[in-house]
């Protein structure tokens, strides 16, 4: 077994501190609070690195989302996609627009159509993101071998379609 395992973590001393006072299978709440756990960290430490290009979690995600597309997207497309109201997304397009992040454009072919476009400092900006976020996932992950890494990926995966296919 390997030593990094014998460890103690916040949820070993989680479990000890419940550990016969509430009805629940121990190894269940362990794997569950340990994903809750790192989870949690892997935001906190997502938001930390977006405040290093000073930008916040709604820029990221709205500028990720018209990167995910072909580049531009109709505010209510991105409405949709980002789950928030019409009201919301022309308040985060104000911001992202002031900032020069994105510019709103008319349809050349219906003019009663905007489109939702990245600019090239949103762009740049969004590049400088992925890169550091990528490096907080690549350094939370690599603590694991690629075998372990895909062992993982594995488990995930059926824990992941098993409560998606009972939605």
């Amino acid at each position: 077994m390997d030593s990094r395992n014998d460890a103690e973590d916040s949820v070993d001393r989680h479990l000890a501190r419940w550990r016969g006072k509430a009805p629940y299978d121990e190894r269940v709440e362990a794997v569950v609070t340990r994903m809750q756990f790192l989870v949690k960290h892997l935001h906190q430490t997502k938001e930390r690195a977006l405040a290093q290009v000073g930008m916040q979690d709604f820029e990221f995600e709205t500028l990720h989302r018209l990167v995910a597309g072909s580049g531009s997207a109709t505010p209510s497309e991105l409405a949709a996609e980002l789950m928030l109201s019409p009201a919301g997304m022309t308040g985060r397009l104000d911001t992202l627009e002031k900032s020069g992040l994105i510019r709103r454009l008319r349809s050349t072919d219906d003019r009663r159509r905007v489109d939702v476009e990245l600019t090239d400092k949103g762009h740049e900006l969004w590049l400088a993101a992925m890169r550091i976020r990528g490096e907080v996932e690549t350094g939370m992950v690599s603590v694991l071998d690629p075998a372990e890494q895909a062992v993982l990926d594995g488990l995930l995966k059926r824990l992941l379609v098993n409560v998606e296919s009972h939605r």
